[in-house]
């Protein structure tokens, strides 16, 4: 049978078919040595080379539209203001002003909560530019992160961001305090010394300062003199002083002191409003130190140092 086969192979191949098919006598060997030749001469066919001829000129031409169908796409992306590589994802600037967190700020740009140069903004992934204005449900917020510095102040320096006449300033106690750029709470004048608060969160600077806040501060002031209780007596009951009445939330002799050791609770910002009540009644003020201010105290606080208010104390303030 075999040979039969054989010969009937070299009848079709000519005469070198049955000399490679009888040095194999194996199956398997035959079918690679046959099929795989008759393989290779159909990929080199006459028929098979044009048609990849036209798939080798179809893939130039393919080529050569694909950059225009590109260049086509690019001005669009590039006219949408969200995709400026300049901004900042207005979600993210949402979360550093620490209001909430992108997943949350989302939510809230979607409901319409979010305003950019006074239009509401609804479109996820909208980038902020650095001289955009941006509010958050009607208050406008500031993509840095919020900081909170305390300092216990010492004499000899001024309440100012600088000063021309080359006098010391508060700012350079708290020089490396925050990266962000913070400024004091209201005032302390120059040989006043005590607790000054120095952020950058200008909606609670405003709570902490406005006169309607309530806000408390209180002193301990060394007079030059006895302060007799008929005039601590006055000044407890209020006075009227430069056309204003001038009311003391409470003032007392600090126990265990000398009584011209005084404390002074006020929540007055009339400027240098502790001296002056003194002033009027004809006594000199040696020293004057806030001792508290918003419920803040220079508790482990040593002066000229600072330090940064806990989470719990910023909770506080914000509930004032």
């Amino acid at each position: 049978m075999n040979s039969s086969k054989n010969s009937s192979g070299g009848r079709h191949q000519g005469k070198k078919g049955p000399q490679k098919s009888s040095t194999s006598k194996s199956g398997g060997t035959r079918k690679f040595s046959d099929s795989s030749k008759s393989k290779t001469f159909r990929k080199s066919s006459e028929t098979d080379d044009k048609r990849a001829s036209q798939n080798f000129s179809k893939k130039k031409f393919d080529s050569k539209r694909k950059p225009i169908d590109k260049s086509t796409d690019k001005p669009k992306v590039s006219t949408s203001k969200s995709n400026d590589s300049d901004g900042i994802r207005l979600n993210k600037y949402i979360a550093n002003a620490g209001i909430c967190s992108r997943r949350e700020a989302d939510v809230y740009i979607g409901a319409g909560s979010a305003m950019v140069n006074g239009k509401v903004v609804t479109e996820m992934g909208y980038k902020v530019q650095p001289t955009d204005e941006v509010k958050f449900d009607g208050s406008l917020i500031n993509p840095e992160k919020k900081r909170y510095v305390l300092l216990n102040k010492p004499k000899n320096f001024i309440t100012t961001m600088d000063d021309d006449r080359g006098r010391k300033t508060v700012m350079e106690l708290i020089a490396n305090a925050s990266k962000e750029r913070i400024y004091p709470v209201g005032r302390l004048d120059r040989n006043t010394t005590g607790l000054l608060l120095f952020t950058n969160d200008g909606e609670m600077a405003k709570k902490l300062t406005h006169p309607k806040s309530g806000i408390q501060k209180l002193y301990h002031a060394s007079l030059d003199k006895k302060l007799t209780m008929a005039d601590l007596q006055k000044i407890a009951e209020g006075f009227m002083m430069e056309d204003r009445k001038v009311i003391v939330d409470e003032i007392s002799y600090i126990l265990n002191e000398p009584k011209t050791e005084i404390g002074v609770k006020i929540h007055s910002g009339r400027n240098r409003i502790v001296r002056k009540i003194f002033e009027h009644f004809n006594y000199n003020v040696v020293k004057l130190d806030r001792v508290l201010f918003a419920g803040l105290t220079k508790k482990d606080l040593p002066r000229g140092h600072w330090r940064h208010l806990t989470e719990m104390e910023i909770n506080t303030l914000k509930m004032l």
